[in-house]
């Protein structure tokens, strides 16, 4: 039994193998994230190095060229098609008016990720054709990166992404090539695009057009700041819990989220595959709505239809989207639960009186069980998987980007945890204390009743909308103007403004209708807003100096009605549009 005896020898053995043996695993953790950071600033400095060579390509010094490319980036989506199809322009010289702003803009808001390499061999086919009845012909329209491009990377903002190219183009870019469209570039998105922000380790952080503290939102930040900088006149973006239209309040452009399979989402990737609670869809943004309703005319053709046949048949109703009469429109100022700092609520009522005086009735709306919609149906369903698909998915292996990580974190927090910190912030932060002790779905069993407590509610809604006998309904876009960039994973809340019409699946849109005043920044010393809980108090910080920044009212319609809602932002847009 000697030879098993502990001796100060062995113990110092063992004692270093152990230490080898974690030190090893430790240089392995910091060479795999260190080779992961190489790659990631690899594909930066490519990325920027084709877009500045793009940028050369186009630079002239010559001032007739240089005047008429001001012209071009100055008319709206409707005159730039006609003065395509007429001849007055070509596609190539509309291209490389646009790449020059693209680039030009992104060297200060690192809006692009990667130019779209056959853009002019697609210009100049388009002029050599002959052919112009594309309702898009020779159009340049940038696209979010998590939208396939045939030959490029659909990253995602991770590095496990960067090397594989895929082989088909997503049906939306089938459809906008058919209509003579020329797909240019891909703009930034947050990493695995579940944030608020636009930031990922593989092409850094877009800044906001109007103050580059701020973020432009999420997800589709890039598209955002590209339009509201002129750098694109159409853009195509997702929305899953307000991708297209919190950007698009954020930056002070037009964004439309039409409902799901309205367009078709073949060829996208998503952040949640297979969530089927908080229905995501593709939606476009633009300078004016006159440019997203020709979009949307544009996208809803047959081409559409037989490339995915799972899109609702139904093609583009004029006669719907120019209706003259009045119509009765619904509204509210706040959710009961999550009421909006002071510009947001100011806007509503702005773009409320504008319609009364323009013969429209407007009748006040009450959302029913807005802390239920939002904290046991939107957040218990987009989190069903316990955050499981971005780890296993998306961000195993890969660096997490600042922004995500306190995001990141609540939604993987262990139920017993969740519970204890609940109930020690009830008697003080009752709010948060429900968003933060919610029971996670464990079973398929409760994900199906929560589904079915999905439907109940969508009937709940709708019962209101039909007893109030309304055709539409105006409301803030999102809980603040825009924030700073570190507050958004703290802050995602405020999308409950937008993630509620993804839960109903219903079409909505934002149309800037003012900015942020000095009244409005002085009340938010005042402004306490649930309870001045936590929440509330980074909300007042991060708002706080706002002024100036634009602020945008939600026009909704029912399901399948998109035009009826592109209808409403072009009367808001006509009589207080920014």
């Amino acid at each position: 039994m000697d030879r098993f005896k502990t001796t100060p020898e062995v113990l110092a053995g063992v004692s270093s193998v152990l230490a080898g043996v974690v030190t090893c695993y430790v240089g392995l953790k910091v060479y795999k994230k260190q080779q992961l950071k190489k790659k990631a600033l690899r594909k930066r400095e490519e990325s920027r190095k084709a877009l500045q060579d793009v940028r050369r390509s186009v630079a002239t010094d010559d001032q007739p060229t240089a005047a008429k490319r001001r012209e071009i980036l100055s008319l709206t989506l409707p005159q730039l098609s006609q003065q395509l199809r007429d001849g007055q322009l070509s596609a190539v010289q509309v291209l490389q008016a646009f790449q020059e702003k693209a680039t030009v803009e992104n060297e200060k808001l690192n809006c692009l990720t990667e130019p779209v390499p056959d853009a002019l061999a697609t210009a100049q086919d388009l002029d050599a054709g002959g052919g112009k009845s594309g309702l898009l012909h020779g159009v340049p329209v940038s696209i979010k990166d998590n939208a396939d491009i045939k030959g490029m990377a659909t990253t995602m903002g991770v590095t496990k992404n960067l090397d594989t190219p895929v082989d088909e183009d997503a049906v939306i870019v089938q459809v906008l090539k058919k209509q003579g469209a020329v797909p240019f570039v891909k703009t930034n998105i947050p990493q695995t695009l579940v944030s608020i922000a636009c930031s990922n380790p593989v092409f850094g952080e877009t800044v906001n057009p109007f103050d580059p503290t701020r973020t432009p939102g999420g997800s589709s930040g890039g598209e955002a700041a590209l339009i509201r900088s002129g750098g694109s006149v159409l853009g195509v973006g997702t929305d899953i819990g307000g991708s297209v239209r919190i950007p698009a309040h954020f930056c002070g452009v037009y964004g439309f989220k039409p409902t799901a399979y309205r367009i078709s989402p073949k060829g996208f990737q998503s952040g949640s595959p297979g969530q089927q609670g908080v229905v995501s869809s593709p939606g476009l943004m633009a300078r004016d709505v006159a440019s997203l309703a020709l979009g949307m005319k544009a996208l809803l053709v047959p081409d559409m239809f037989q490339l995915d046949p799972l899109v609702v048949p139904i093609p583009f109703r004029q006669e719907m989207y120019e209706d003259k009469k009045p119509m009765r429109i619904g509204y509210f100022t706040s959710l009961h639960f999550f009421p909006p700092t002071p510009s947001m609520g100011r806007a509503v009522i702005l773009a409320k009186e504008a319609l009364e005086k323009a013969g429209h009735t407007l009748v006040a709306f009450d959302v029913p069980d807005d802390m239920y919609a939002s904290i046991e149906l939107s957040q218990r369903l987009i989190t069903a998987d316990n955050g499981q698909t971005f780890y296993t998915k998306w961000l195993k292996g890969e660096i997490v980007d600042d922004t995500l990580k306190s995001q990141i974190s609540l939604m993987t927090m262990p139920l017993y945890l969740r519970k204890i910190v609940g109930v020690l912030l009830k008697p003080i932060w009752p709010r948060i204390s429900r968003t933060m002790s919610y029971r996670l779905l464990g079973s398929i069993y409760e994900l199906w009743q929560r589904l079915k407590e999905r439907e109940e509610y969508i009937q709940k809604f709708l019962a209101q909308w039909r007893e109030q006998e309304l055709d539409a309904l105006l409301c803030p876009s999102f809980g603040m103007p825009a924030c700073k960039p570190e507050h958004t994973g703290r802050l995602v809340v405020a999308t409950c403004y937008t993630m509620l019409f993804n839960l109903l699946n219903f079409p909505a849109g934002v149309v800037p209708v003012t900015m942020v005043t000095e009244e409005d920044d002085r009340l938010l010393n005042d402004w306490r807003g649930y309870g001045n809980d936590l929440v509330d108090q980074l909300l007042r910080k991060s708002t706080k100096g706002a002024v100036g920044l634009p602020v945008a009212v939600q026009c909704v319609a029912l399901p399948w009605q998109e035009e009826r809602c592109l209808r409403l932002m072009k009367e808001v847009e006509t009589l207080c549009g920014l």
